[in-house]
C-alpha cells in the first residue's frame, strides 16, 4: 500500500533553454539531480515566503521535448550561441551548450497535512514560475488551456480503494506522456547474463550493450532456394530504455571544511566524485499502480560514498 499522503502537482509547464547534457556521457533529458536540486530550492524559497511545508519526493512526466539540435543523418551537433569577438577582435572560444524545450509535469509528495490547501498550490506555482528549471527558464505554455495548468494539492484519501480512484483521475490528466523511471535491475540481470557468456564482462559492458540497439543479421528460409539474409534488431528487454545518471560515487576521502584550496564553500566538507551511471525506462503514466512507481528520492550511503537518487518503480516492475 502507497505511503504517500499529499500530492502537489504542478501541470503542464513550459521549460525553453533547459540543460539537455545531464552527465559527461548522456544527453537528450536533464538529469533527476536538476530536479530534486530544483526541489530543494523550492523548499527554501517557501521557508522565505512564510509557507512551512516540507517536500521530500518529486517525479516528472515529460509531455513534450524539443532538443536544440540539428537533425538527420548519423551525426548531430548542438544549436550554439555566436558570442561576440574578444578584445582582439578574433574570434571567441565556443562553449559547447545542449539545450532542449520541454513540456513537463512535476509532482512532489508533501507528508504533513495544510489548511488552505489550495491557495497553498497557487502560491508554489507563482513562486515555481520565476525560478530555473535544469537551468531553463519557465514561460507561458499557449499550447494548454489555463484550466489545465492550474497547479493542484491532491489529498490522498487512506481508504485503498478510494485512493485507486483518486490516482486513476491523476494519470488520465497526465496522458499523453511519460515518466522516467529506474531500471537498476534489468542493468544487474544484463550483467549477469554476459558474464555467461564472458567472464570478464563488466557493468560497464552491460550498460553500454543496453544503451543500443545491437542489428544481428540472420538467414531467412535457411537451406531453401529463397533464402535470404535479413536484419534483425537485438533487445533483450521490452520498453523504452535509456542510459541515465543517478548520482555521484566519490573518488577521494573526505576533507574538512577549508583544507582544499579554492573550494566553493569553506564551511562546508569536500569529497572529489565521479558520476555513477544506471538504466532507466520511460514509462507512460498510466501503467503505474501508485505514485511511489514514479518519485525519485534522495538515498545517500556516505560510509560508501554513494550520494545517488532512487526510485522503487524496479521494485514492483520486477516482482511482476
Amino acid at each position: 500500500m502507497s505511503k504517500v499522503k499529499n500530492l502537489l502537482v504542478l501541470p503542464r509547464l513550459r521549460v525553453q533553454n533547459a540543460n539537455a547534457i545531464s552527465s559527461p556521457m548522456t544527453w537528450g533529458f536533464p538529469s533527476m539531480s536538476a530536479f530534486v536540486g530544483l526541489m530543494h530550492a523550492l523548499e527554501r524559497k517557501l521557508l522565505v515566503a512564510g509557507i512551512n511545508v516540507a517536500l521530500e519526493k518529486v517525479g516528472v512526466i515529460c509531455h513534450d521535448f524539443e532538443a536544440q539540435a540539428t537533425e538527420g543523418g548519423y551525426i548531430r551537433g548542438f544549436h550554439l550561441t555566436r558570442n561576440p569577438v574578444d578584445k582582439t577582435g578574433g574570434t571567441a572560444a565556443i562553449v559547447e551548450e545542449g539545450r532542449i524545450h520541454l513540456d513537463i509535469t512535476l509532482i512532489f509528495t508533501i507528508d504533513t497535512a495544510a489548511e488552505e490547501s489550495e491557495l497553498i498550490a497557487e502560491q508554489i506555482g507563482e513562486i515555481v514560475a520565476g525560478m530555473r528549471i535544469a537551468g531553463g527558464s519557465v514561460v507561458p505554455n499557449h499550447s494548454v488551456p489555463n484550466h489545465k495548468q492550474r497547479p493542484q494539492w491532491v489529498t490522498l484519501d487512506d481508504d485503498e480503494e478510494r485512493r485507486q480512484k483518486q490516482f486513476a483521475r491523476l494519470k488520465r490528466r497526465w496522458l499523453p506522456g511519460f515518466a522516467l523511471t529506474l531500471r537498476d535491475d534489468y542493468l544487474t540481470e544484463h550483467h549477469q547474463t554476459l558474464q555467461q557468456q564472458n567472464p570478464e564482462a563488466s557493468l560497464l559492458d552491460a550498460w553500454l550493450d543496453l544503451s543500443r540497439l545491437n542489428h544481428h543479421c540472420a538467414l531467412e528460409n535457411e537451406g531453401q532456394p529463397n533464402e535470404k539474409p535479413v536484419w534483425q534488431v537485438q533487445r533483450p528487454y521490452r520498453g523504452w530504455l535509456v542510459p541515465i545518471p543517478v548520482g555521484y560515487g566519490a573518488i577521494s576521502d573526505l576533507f574538512q571544511p577549508g583544507e582544499v584550496t579554492n573550494a566553493r564553500d569553506a564551511k562546508t566538507h569536500f569529497r572529489f566524485v565521479e558520476s555513477l551511471y544506471s538504466m532507466g525506462e520511460w514509462v507512460s503514466p498510466h501503467r503505474m499502480k501508485q505514485p511511489e512507481d514514479l518519485l525519485w528520492y534522495v538515498d545517500n550511503d556516505e560510509e560508501a560514498g554513494l550520494y545517488r537518487l532512487n526510485n522503487d518503480y524496479h521494485l514492483r516492475a520486477s516482482a511482476q
